[in-house]
């Protein structure tokens, strides 16, 4: 039976527990492809949880088993990837979308389980983690439908892959394992489909559960590392890490080493 389509305002799910927001991709039709409209719900929402002081991780996932993200829907081009201006609306959005989850202040992870291609797989690799059931399968189809791939998004896959792994991706087209994405260095982790969601879960409860001043400091350092020498803001990574040593959370934290028992951060 042919899945219904989900109506375009449903097609970006989210909801939040313990200091974990959870952003589905949910148009399980078309394997998670992405609409205009759902790239610009992602910046919208990845906005809202970077000013949520509750949120300390955020994970990417796509609904229905069966896919992360396809790449675009290609079934909007005819419209709205049609023309000069509509192509560069369209590319906005996806970069905007993109820049946004690789800016992300926070942890955030890419939870890939299915297919994970073209767009989908610019997605991920904006993630800081990427963690995949063996299932999955990884695709840049650009060259099988004369996409063009710009300087940011080149740059982006050589720099998390290296030169041989990401040309031999984007070359050949052809669709990779789990296995294969783990030897390119696509992946972080590979975990068996059975108990693929609990054990995503529990790796993003430990880092949701360490000091977020301390995440965000990492983090921030991490993206002034992204930048040319010239253009880092280290001073604001270092009034970042001295924020830590006088927050309540330092204090905390030492006093539950001593004690032998798991510190409770407030992110203050």
């Amino acid at each position: 039976m042919t899945e219904a389509a989900v109506p375009d305002d449903q097609r970006i799910l989210t909801h939040c527990a313990d200091h974990i927001a959870h952003i589905v991709f949910n148009n399980p039709a078309r394997h998670n492809a992405m609409s205009l409209s759902m790239w610009q719900g992602l910046s919208a929402r990845l906005a809202e949880y970077a000013r949520d002081d509750d949120v300390r991780v955020v994970v990417l996932s796509g609904a229905g088993g069966k896919a992360f993200v396809s790449g675009a829907d290609i079934s909007e081009f005819g419209t709205k990837r049609s023309s000069g201006d509509t192509v560069a609306l369209y590319n906005r959005a996806t970069n905007d979308a993109e820049a946004m989850v690789a800016d992300f202040p926070k942890p955030i992870i890419a939870k890939i389980d299915g297919y994970c291609l073209g767009g989908g797989l610019g997605l991920a690799i904006s993630c800081d983690i990427r963690i995949c059931s063996a299932v999955s399968r990884f695709s840049i189809p650009a060259g099988k439908l004369g996409l063009g791939y710009d300087y940011a998004g080149v740059a982006k896959l050589v720099d998390v892959l290296g030169p041989a792994a990401a040309t031999e991706l984007f070359y050949s087209g052809q669709m990779f394992s789990a296995d294969d994405a783990s030897r390119l260095g696509l992946v972080n982790r590979v975990i068996p489909q059975d108990g693929f969601d609990q054990a995503v879960d529990e790796f993003c409860m430990t880092i949701a559960q360490n000091a977020p001043l301390t995440m965000m400091a990492f983090k921030a350092a991490l993206l002034e590392r992204g930048k040319p020498s010239g253009e880092r803001d280290t001073d604001r990574v270092q009034q970042m890490v001295e924020t830590c040593y006088a927050s309540d959370d330092y204090c905390e934290g030492r006093l539950a080493y001593a004690e032998k028992r798991h510190p409770k951060f407030t992110g203050a």
